[in-house]
């Protein structure tokens, strides 16, 4: 049975300022208050599992236990066709120690190159989000987003994070990186819009677990 989120605080389980601040404007029309684990000075756990899901579970359970509050990690990533799902789990690793996302993205075209992928139909990828909220009892709830689209290069935008720039959603003329945080996770009193992966893993997680205040 889905449990329901009623403590009125919650730790955001990460050190991604990015995922943190659209994690932030998501909760916040729920009036709960967050705190990340970087705030609390938790420390990040090495994500061992092969999937979202695990890793997601991982995160949240971690911050939980550290913290004695419910916790909502986000595990994410870009899948892109061309590269067998590449680099998937592993995209935050792909721009290094230092999070170099411009250093990522390049090494995301360079293999697109190499493999000829150089059409838009040889470009398609998509981002996958997967939210798990985590208690201190170890009980856990898992959602997951995604959104489908094209790669283009060079990139365009400097809105947003990660590889947001190179990604252009379907049926839009706009890259994530060009797009604000409203247009891109910005979700309507009934429920409607919500075009990012993370909105989408969002609406589910609301739908199940939220109460309006």
């Amino acid at each position: 049975m889905t449990r329901k989120l009623t403590e009125p605080r919650l730790v955001v389980a990460s050190h991604n300022k990015g995922k943190i601040f659209e994690i932030r404007m998501l909760v916040a029309p729920y009036g709960i208050e967050t705190v990340s684990a970087g705030e609390l000075d938790l420390p990040e756990p090495e994500e061992t599992e092969t999937t979202f899901e695990g890793n997601a579970r991982l995160k949240a359970l971690a911050a939980a236990t550290a913290s004695g509050l419910p916790s909502l990690a986000d595990d994410s990533g870009l899948a892109v066709d061309a590269l067998g799902g590449a680099p998937g789990i592993y995209s935050a690793r792909w721009a290094g120690a230092d999070r170099d996302f411009a250093r990522a993205m390049r090494n995301v075209e360079e293999e697109m190159q190499k493999v000829g992928a150089t059409t838009p139909e040889a470009r398609k990828a998509h981002f996958v989000a997967v939210l798990c909220l985590a208690w201190p009892d170890g009980h856990t709830e898992l959602f997951r987003g995604e959104v489908h689209g094209t790669l283009v290069w060079p990139p365009r935008g400097e809105l947003g994070f990660g590889y947001d720039p190179m990604f252009l959603p379907d049926g839009l003329d706009r890259t994530f990186g060009e797009m604000n945080g409203e247009e891109k996770h910005g979700i309507g009193p009934n429920g409607e819009g919500g075009l990012s992966h993370r909105a989408r893993a969002f609406k589910a997680f609301a739908a199940a677990c939220l109460v309006a205040r």
